[in-house]
């Protein structure tokens, strides 16, 4: 059975930071690329965040967290932990987080139809 299980979200005011865990188990996703995307109240798409090759070699971010955001993770036999740290937060970027295993090894996608599996969410709020 394919889980993926986010953690990490909560209240946090402009300027701190978070950190998310994804924990992916039921599938080789140590094979696969895996993302965060996130979507805010109203928003009808979920957007793009990061993403990160199945060996970590290649890195993708959205231009309105580069260079606060780092996504990470570790590939273990059974599970993939894929992590996103979150700093100098801004209220901007209040939205529910979801971690997703996307549907080919190869590349970086940055589309939510690239992306088979998804985890229920992770609110994060930020306080001005």
């Amino acid at each position: 059975q394919v889980q993926l299980v986010e953690s990490g979200g909560g209240l946090v005011q402009a300027g701190g930071s978070l950190r998310l865990t994804c924990v992916a188990s039921g599938r080789t996703f140590s094979e696969y690329s895996m993302g965060w995307f996130r979507q805010a109240p109203g928003q009808e798409e979920r957007e793009f965040v990061a993403v990160i090759s199945w060996c970590g070699g290649s890195l993708l971010y959205a231009d309105s967290v580069k260079g606060r955001f780092t996504i990470s993770r570790d590939n273990a036999k059974n599970t993939v932990n894929v992590y996103l740290q979150m700093n100098n937060l801004i209220p901007h970027d209040t939205a529910v987080y979801y971690c997703a295993g996307a549907l080919s090894p190869w590349g970086t996608p940055e589309h939510s139809f690239e992306y088979a599996y998804w985890g229920q969410g992770t609110q994060v709020t930020v306080s001005s």
